[in-house]
């Protein structure tokens, strides 16, 4: 799996120019971007990532705007268990909660990501529980590269007040770290110790 290289910057302020600047923004905060030309493409970056980081179990919910089950024959056919966790009933959350922290990859869907701090916005609910990115080890999310906005303003004006009223709103700028009392970064202490953006610019078909 590839990363992103550095993009330059455009002229005049656009998508390719909020583009660049989420995927260097990114890499500051030791987060990985990837990015792909349709959902075909990165769910087999996803599938060759998960073979990478031997990976045995990924947690997968629902998505927005990219149906996640393109995402699982590769998966499978790798011998990858999957735990979907947009097909529990309501009784079962705790159980499946539970599964999903033992899982060593958790992919989610971002509502979006902002330009200028690489921070992915995560609408939770109960197709899509914010756990999915809180507890594997390995966090890969994707991200349409149309619904990256330029900063925090742009964000709540595109979710509106009742969406951000009404979902638990998680704000995620990197993998998890911590520091000691030496002031030493450790990663993945209390949450993922990578994150992987599929940062995808087309649409299959």
């Amino acid at each position: 799996m590839t990363p992103a290289p550095h993009a330059q910057p455009e002229a005049r302020s656009g998508a390719g120019d909020l583009i660049s600047r989420f995927v260097r923004e990114l890499e500051l905060v030791s987060g990985h971007a990837t990015l792909a030309n349709s959902e075909g493409e990165a769910a087999g970056q996803l599938a060759a990532l998960a073979r990478a980081e031997n990976v045995h179990s990924v947690a997968i919910g629902r998505g927005i705007t990219v149906d996640l089950d393109a995402f699982v024959p590769p998966l499978s056919q790798a011998g990858i268990e999957i735990v979907r966790a947009d097909q529990v009933a309501d009784g079962d959350r705790a159980a499946i909660r539970e599964r999903i922290a033992r899982c060593d990859l958790g992919l989610a869907e971002a509502d979006y990501g902002i330009a200028s701090t690489a921070t992915l916005a995560v609408a939770a609910d109960a197709s899509r529980p914010g756990s999915l990115t809180l507890l594997p080890p390995l966090s890969v999310v994707i991200l349409r590269a149309e619904r990256i906005v330029p900063d925090l303003a742009a964000l709540f004006a595109q979710l509106g007040p009742q969406a951000v009223a009404e979902r638990r709103l998680t704000l995620i700028t990197g993998p998890s770290r911590t520091a000691d009392i030496e002031k030493r970064i450790v990663m993945g202490v209390h949450g993922p110790r990578a994150l992987h953006v599929l940062l995808v610019r087309g649409r299959d078909g």
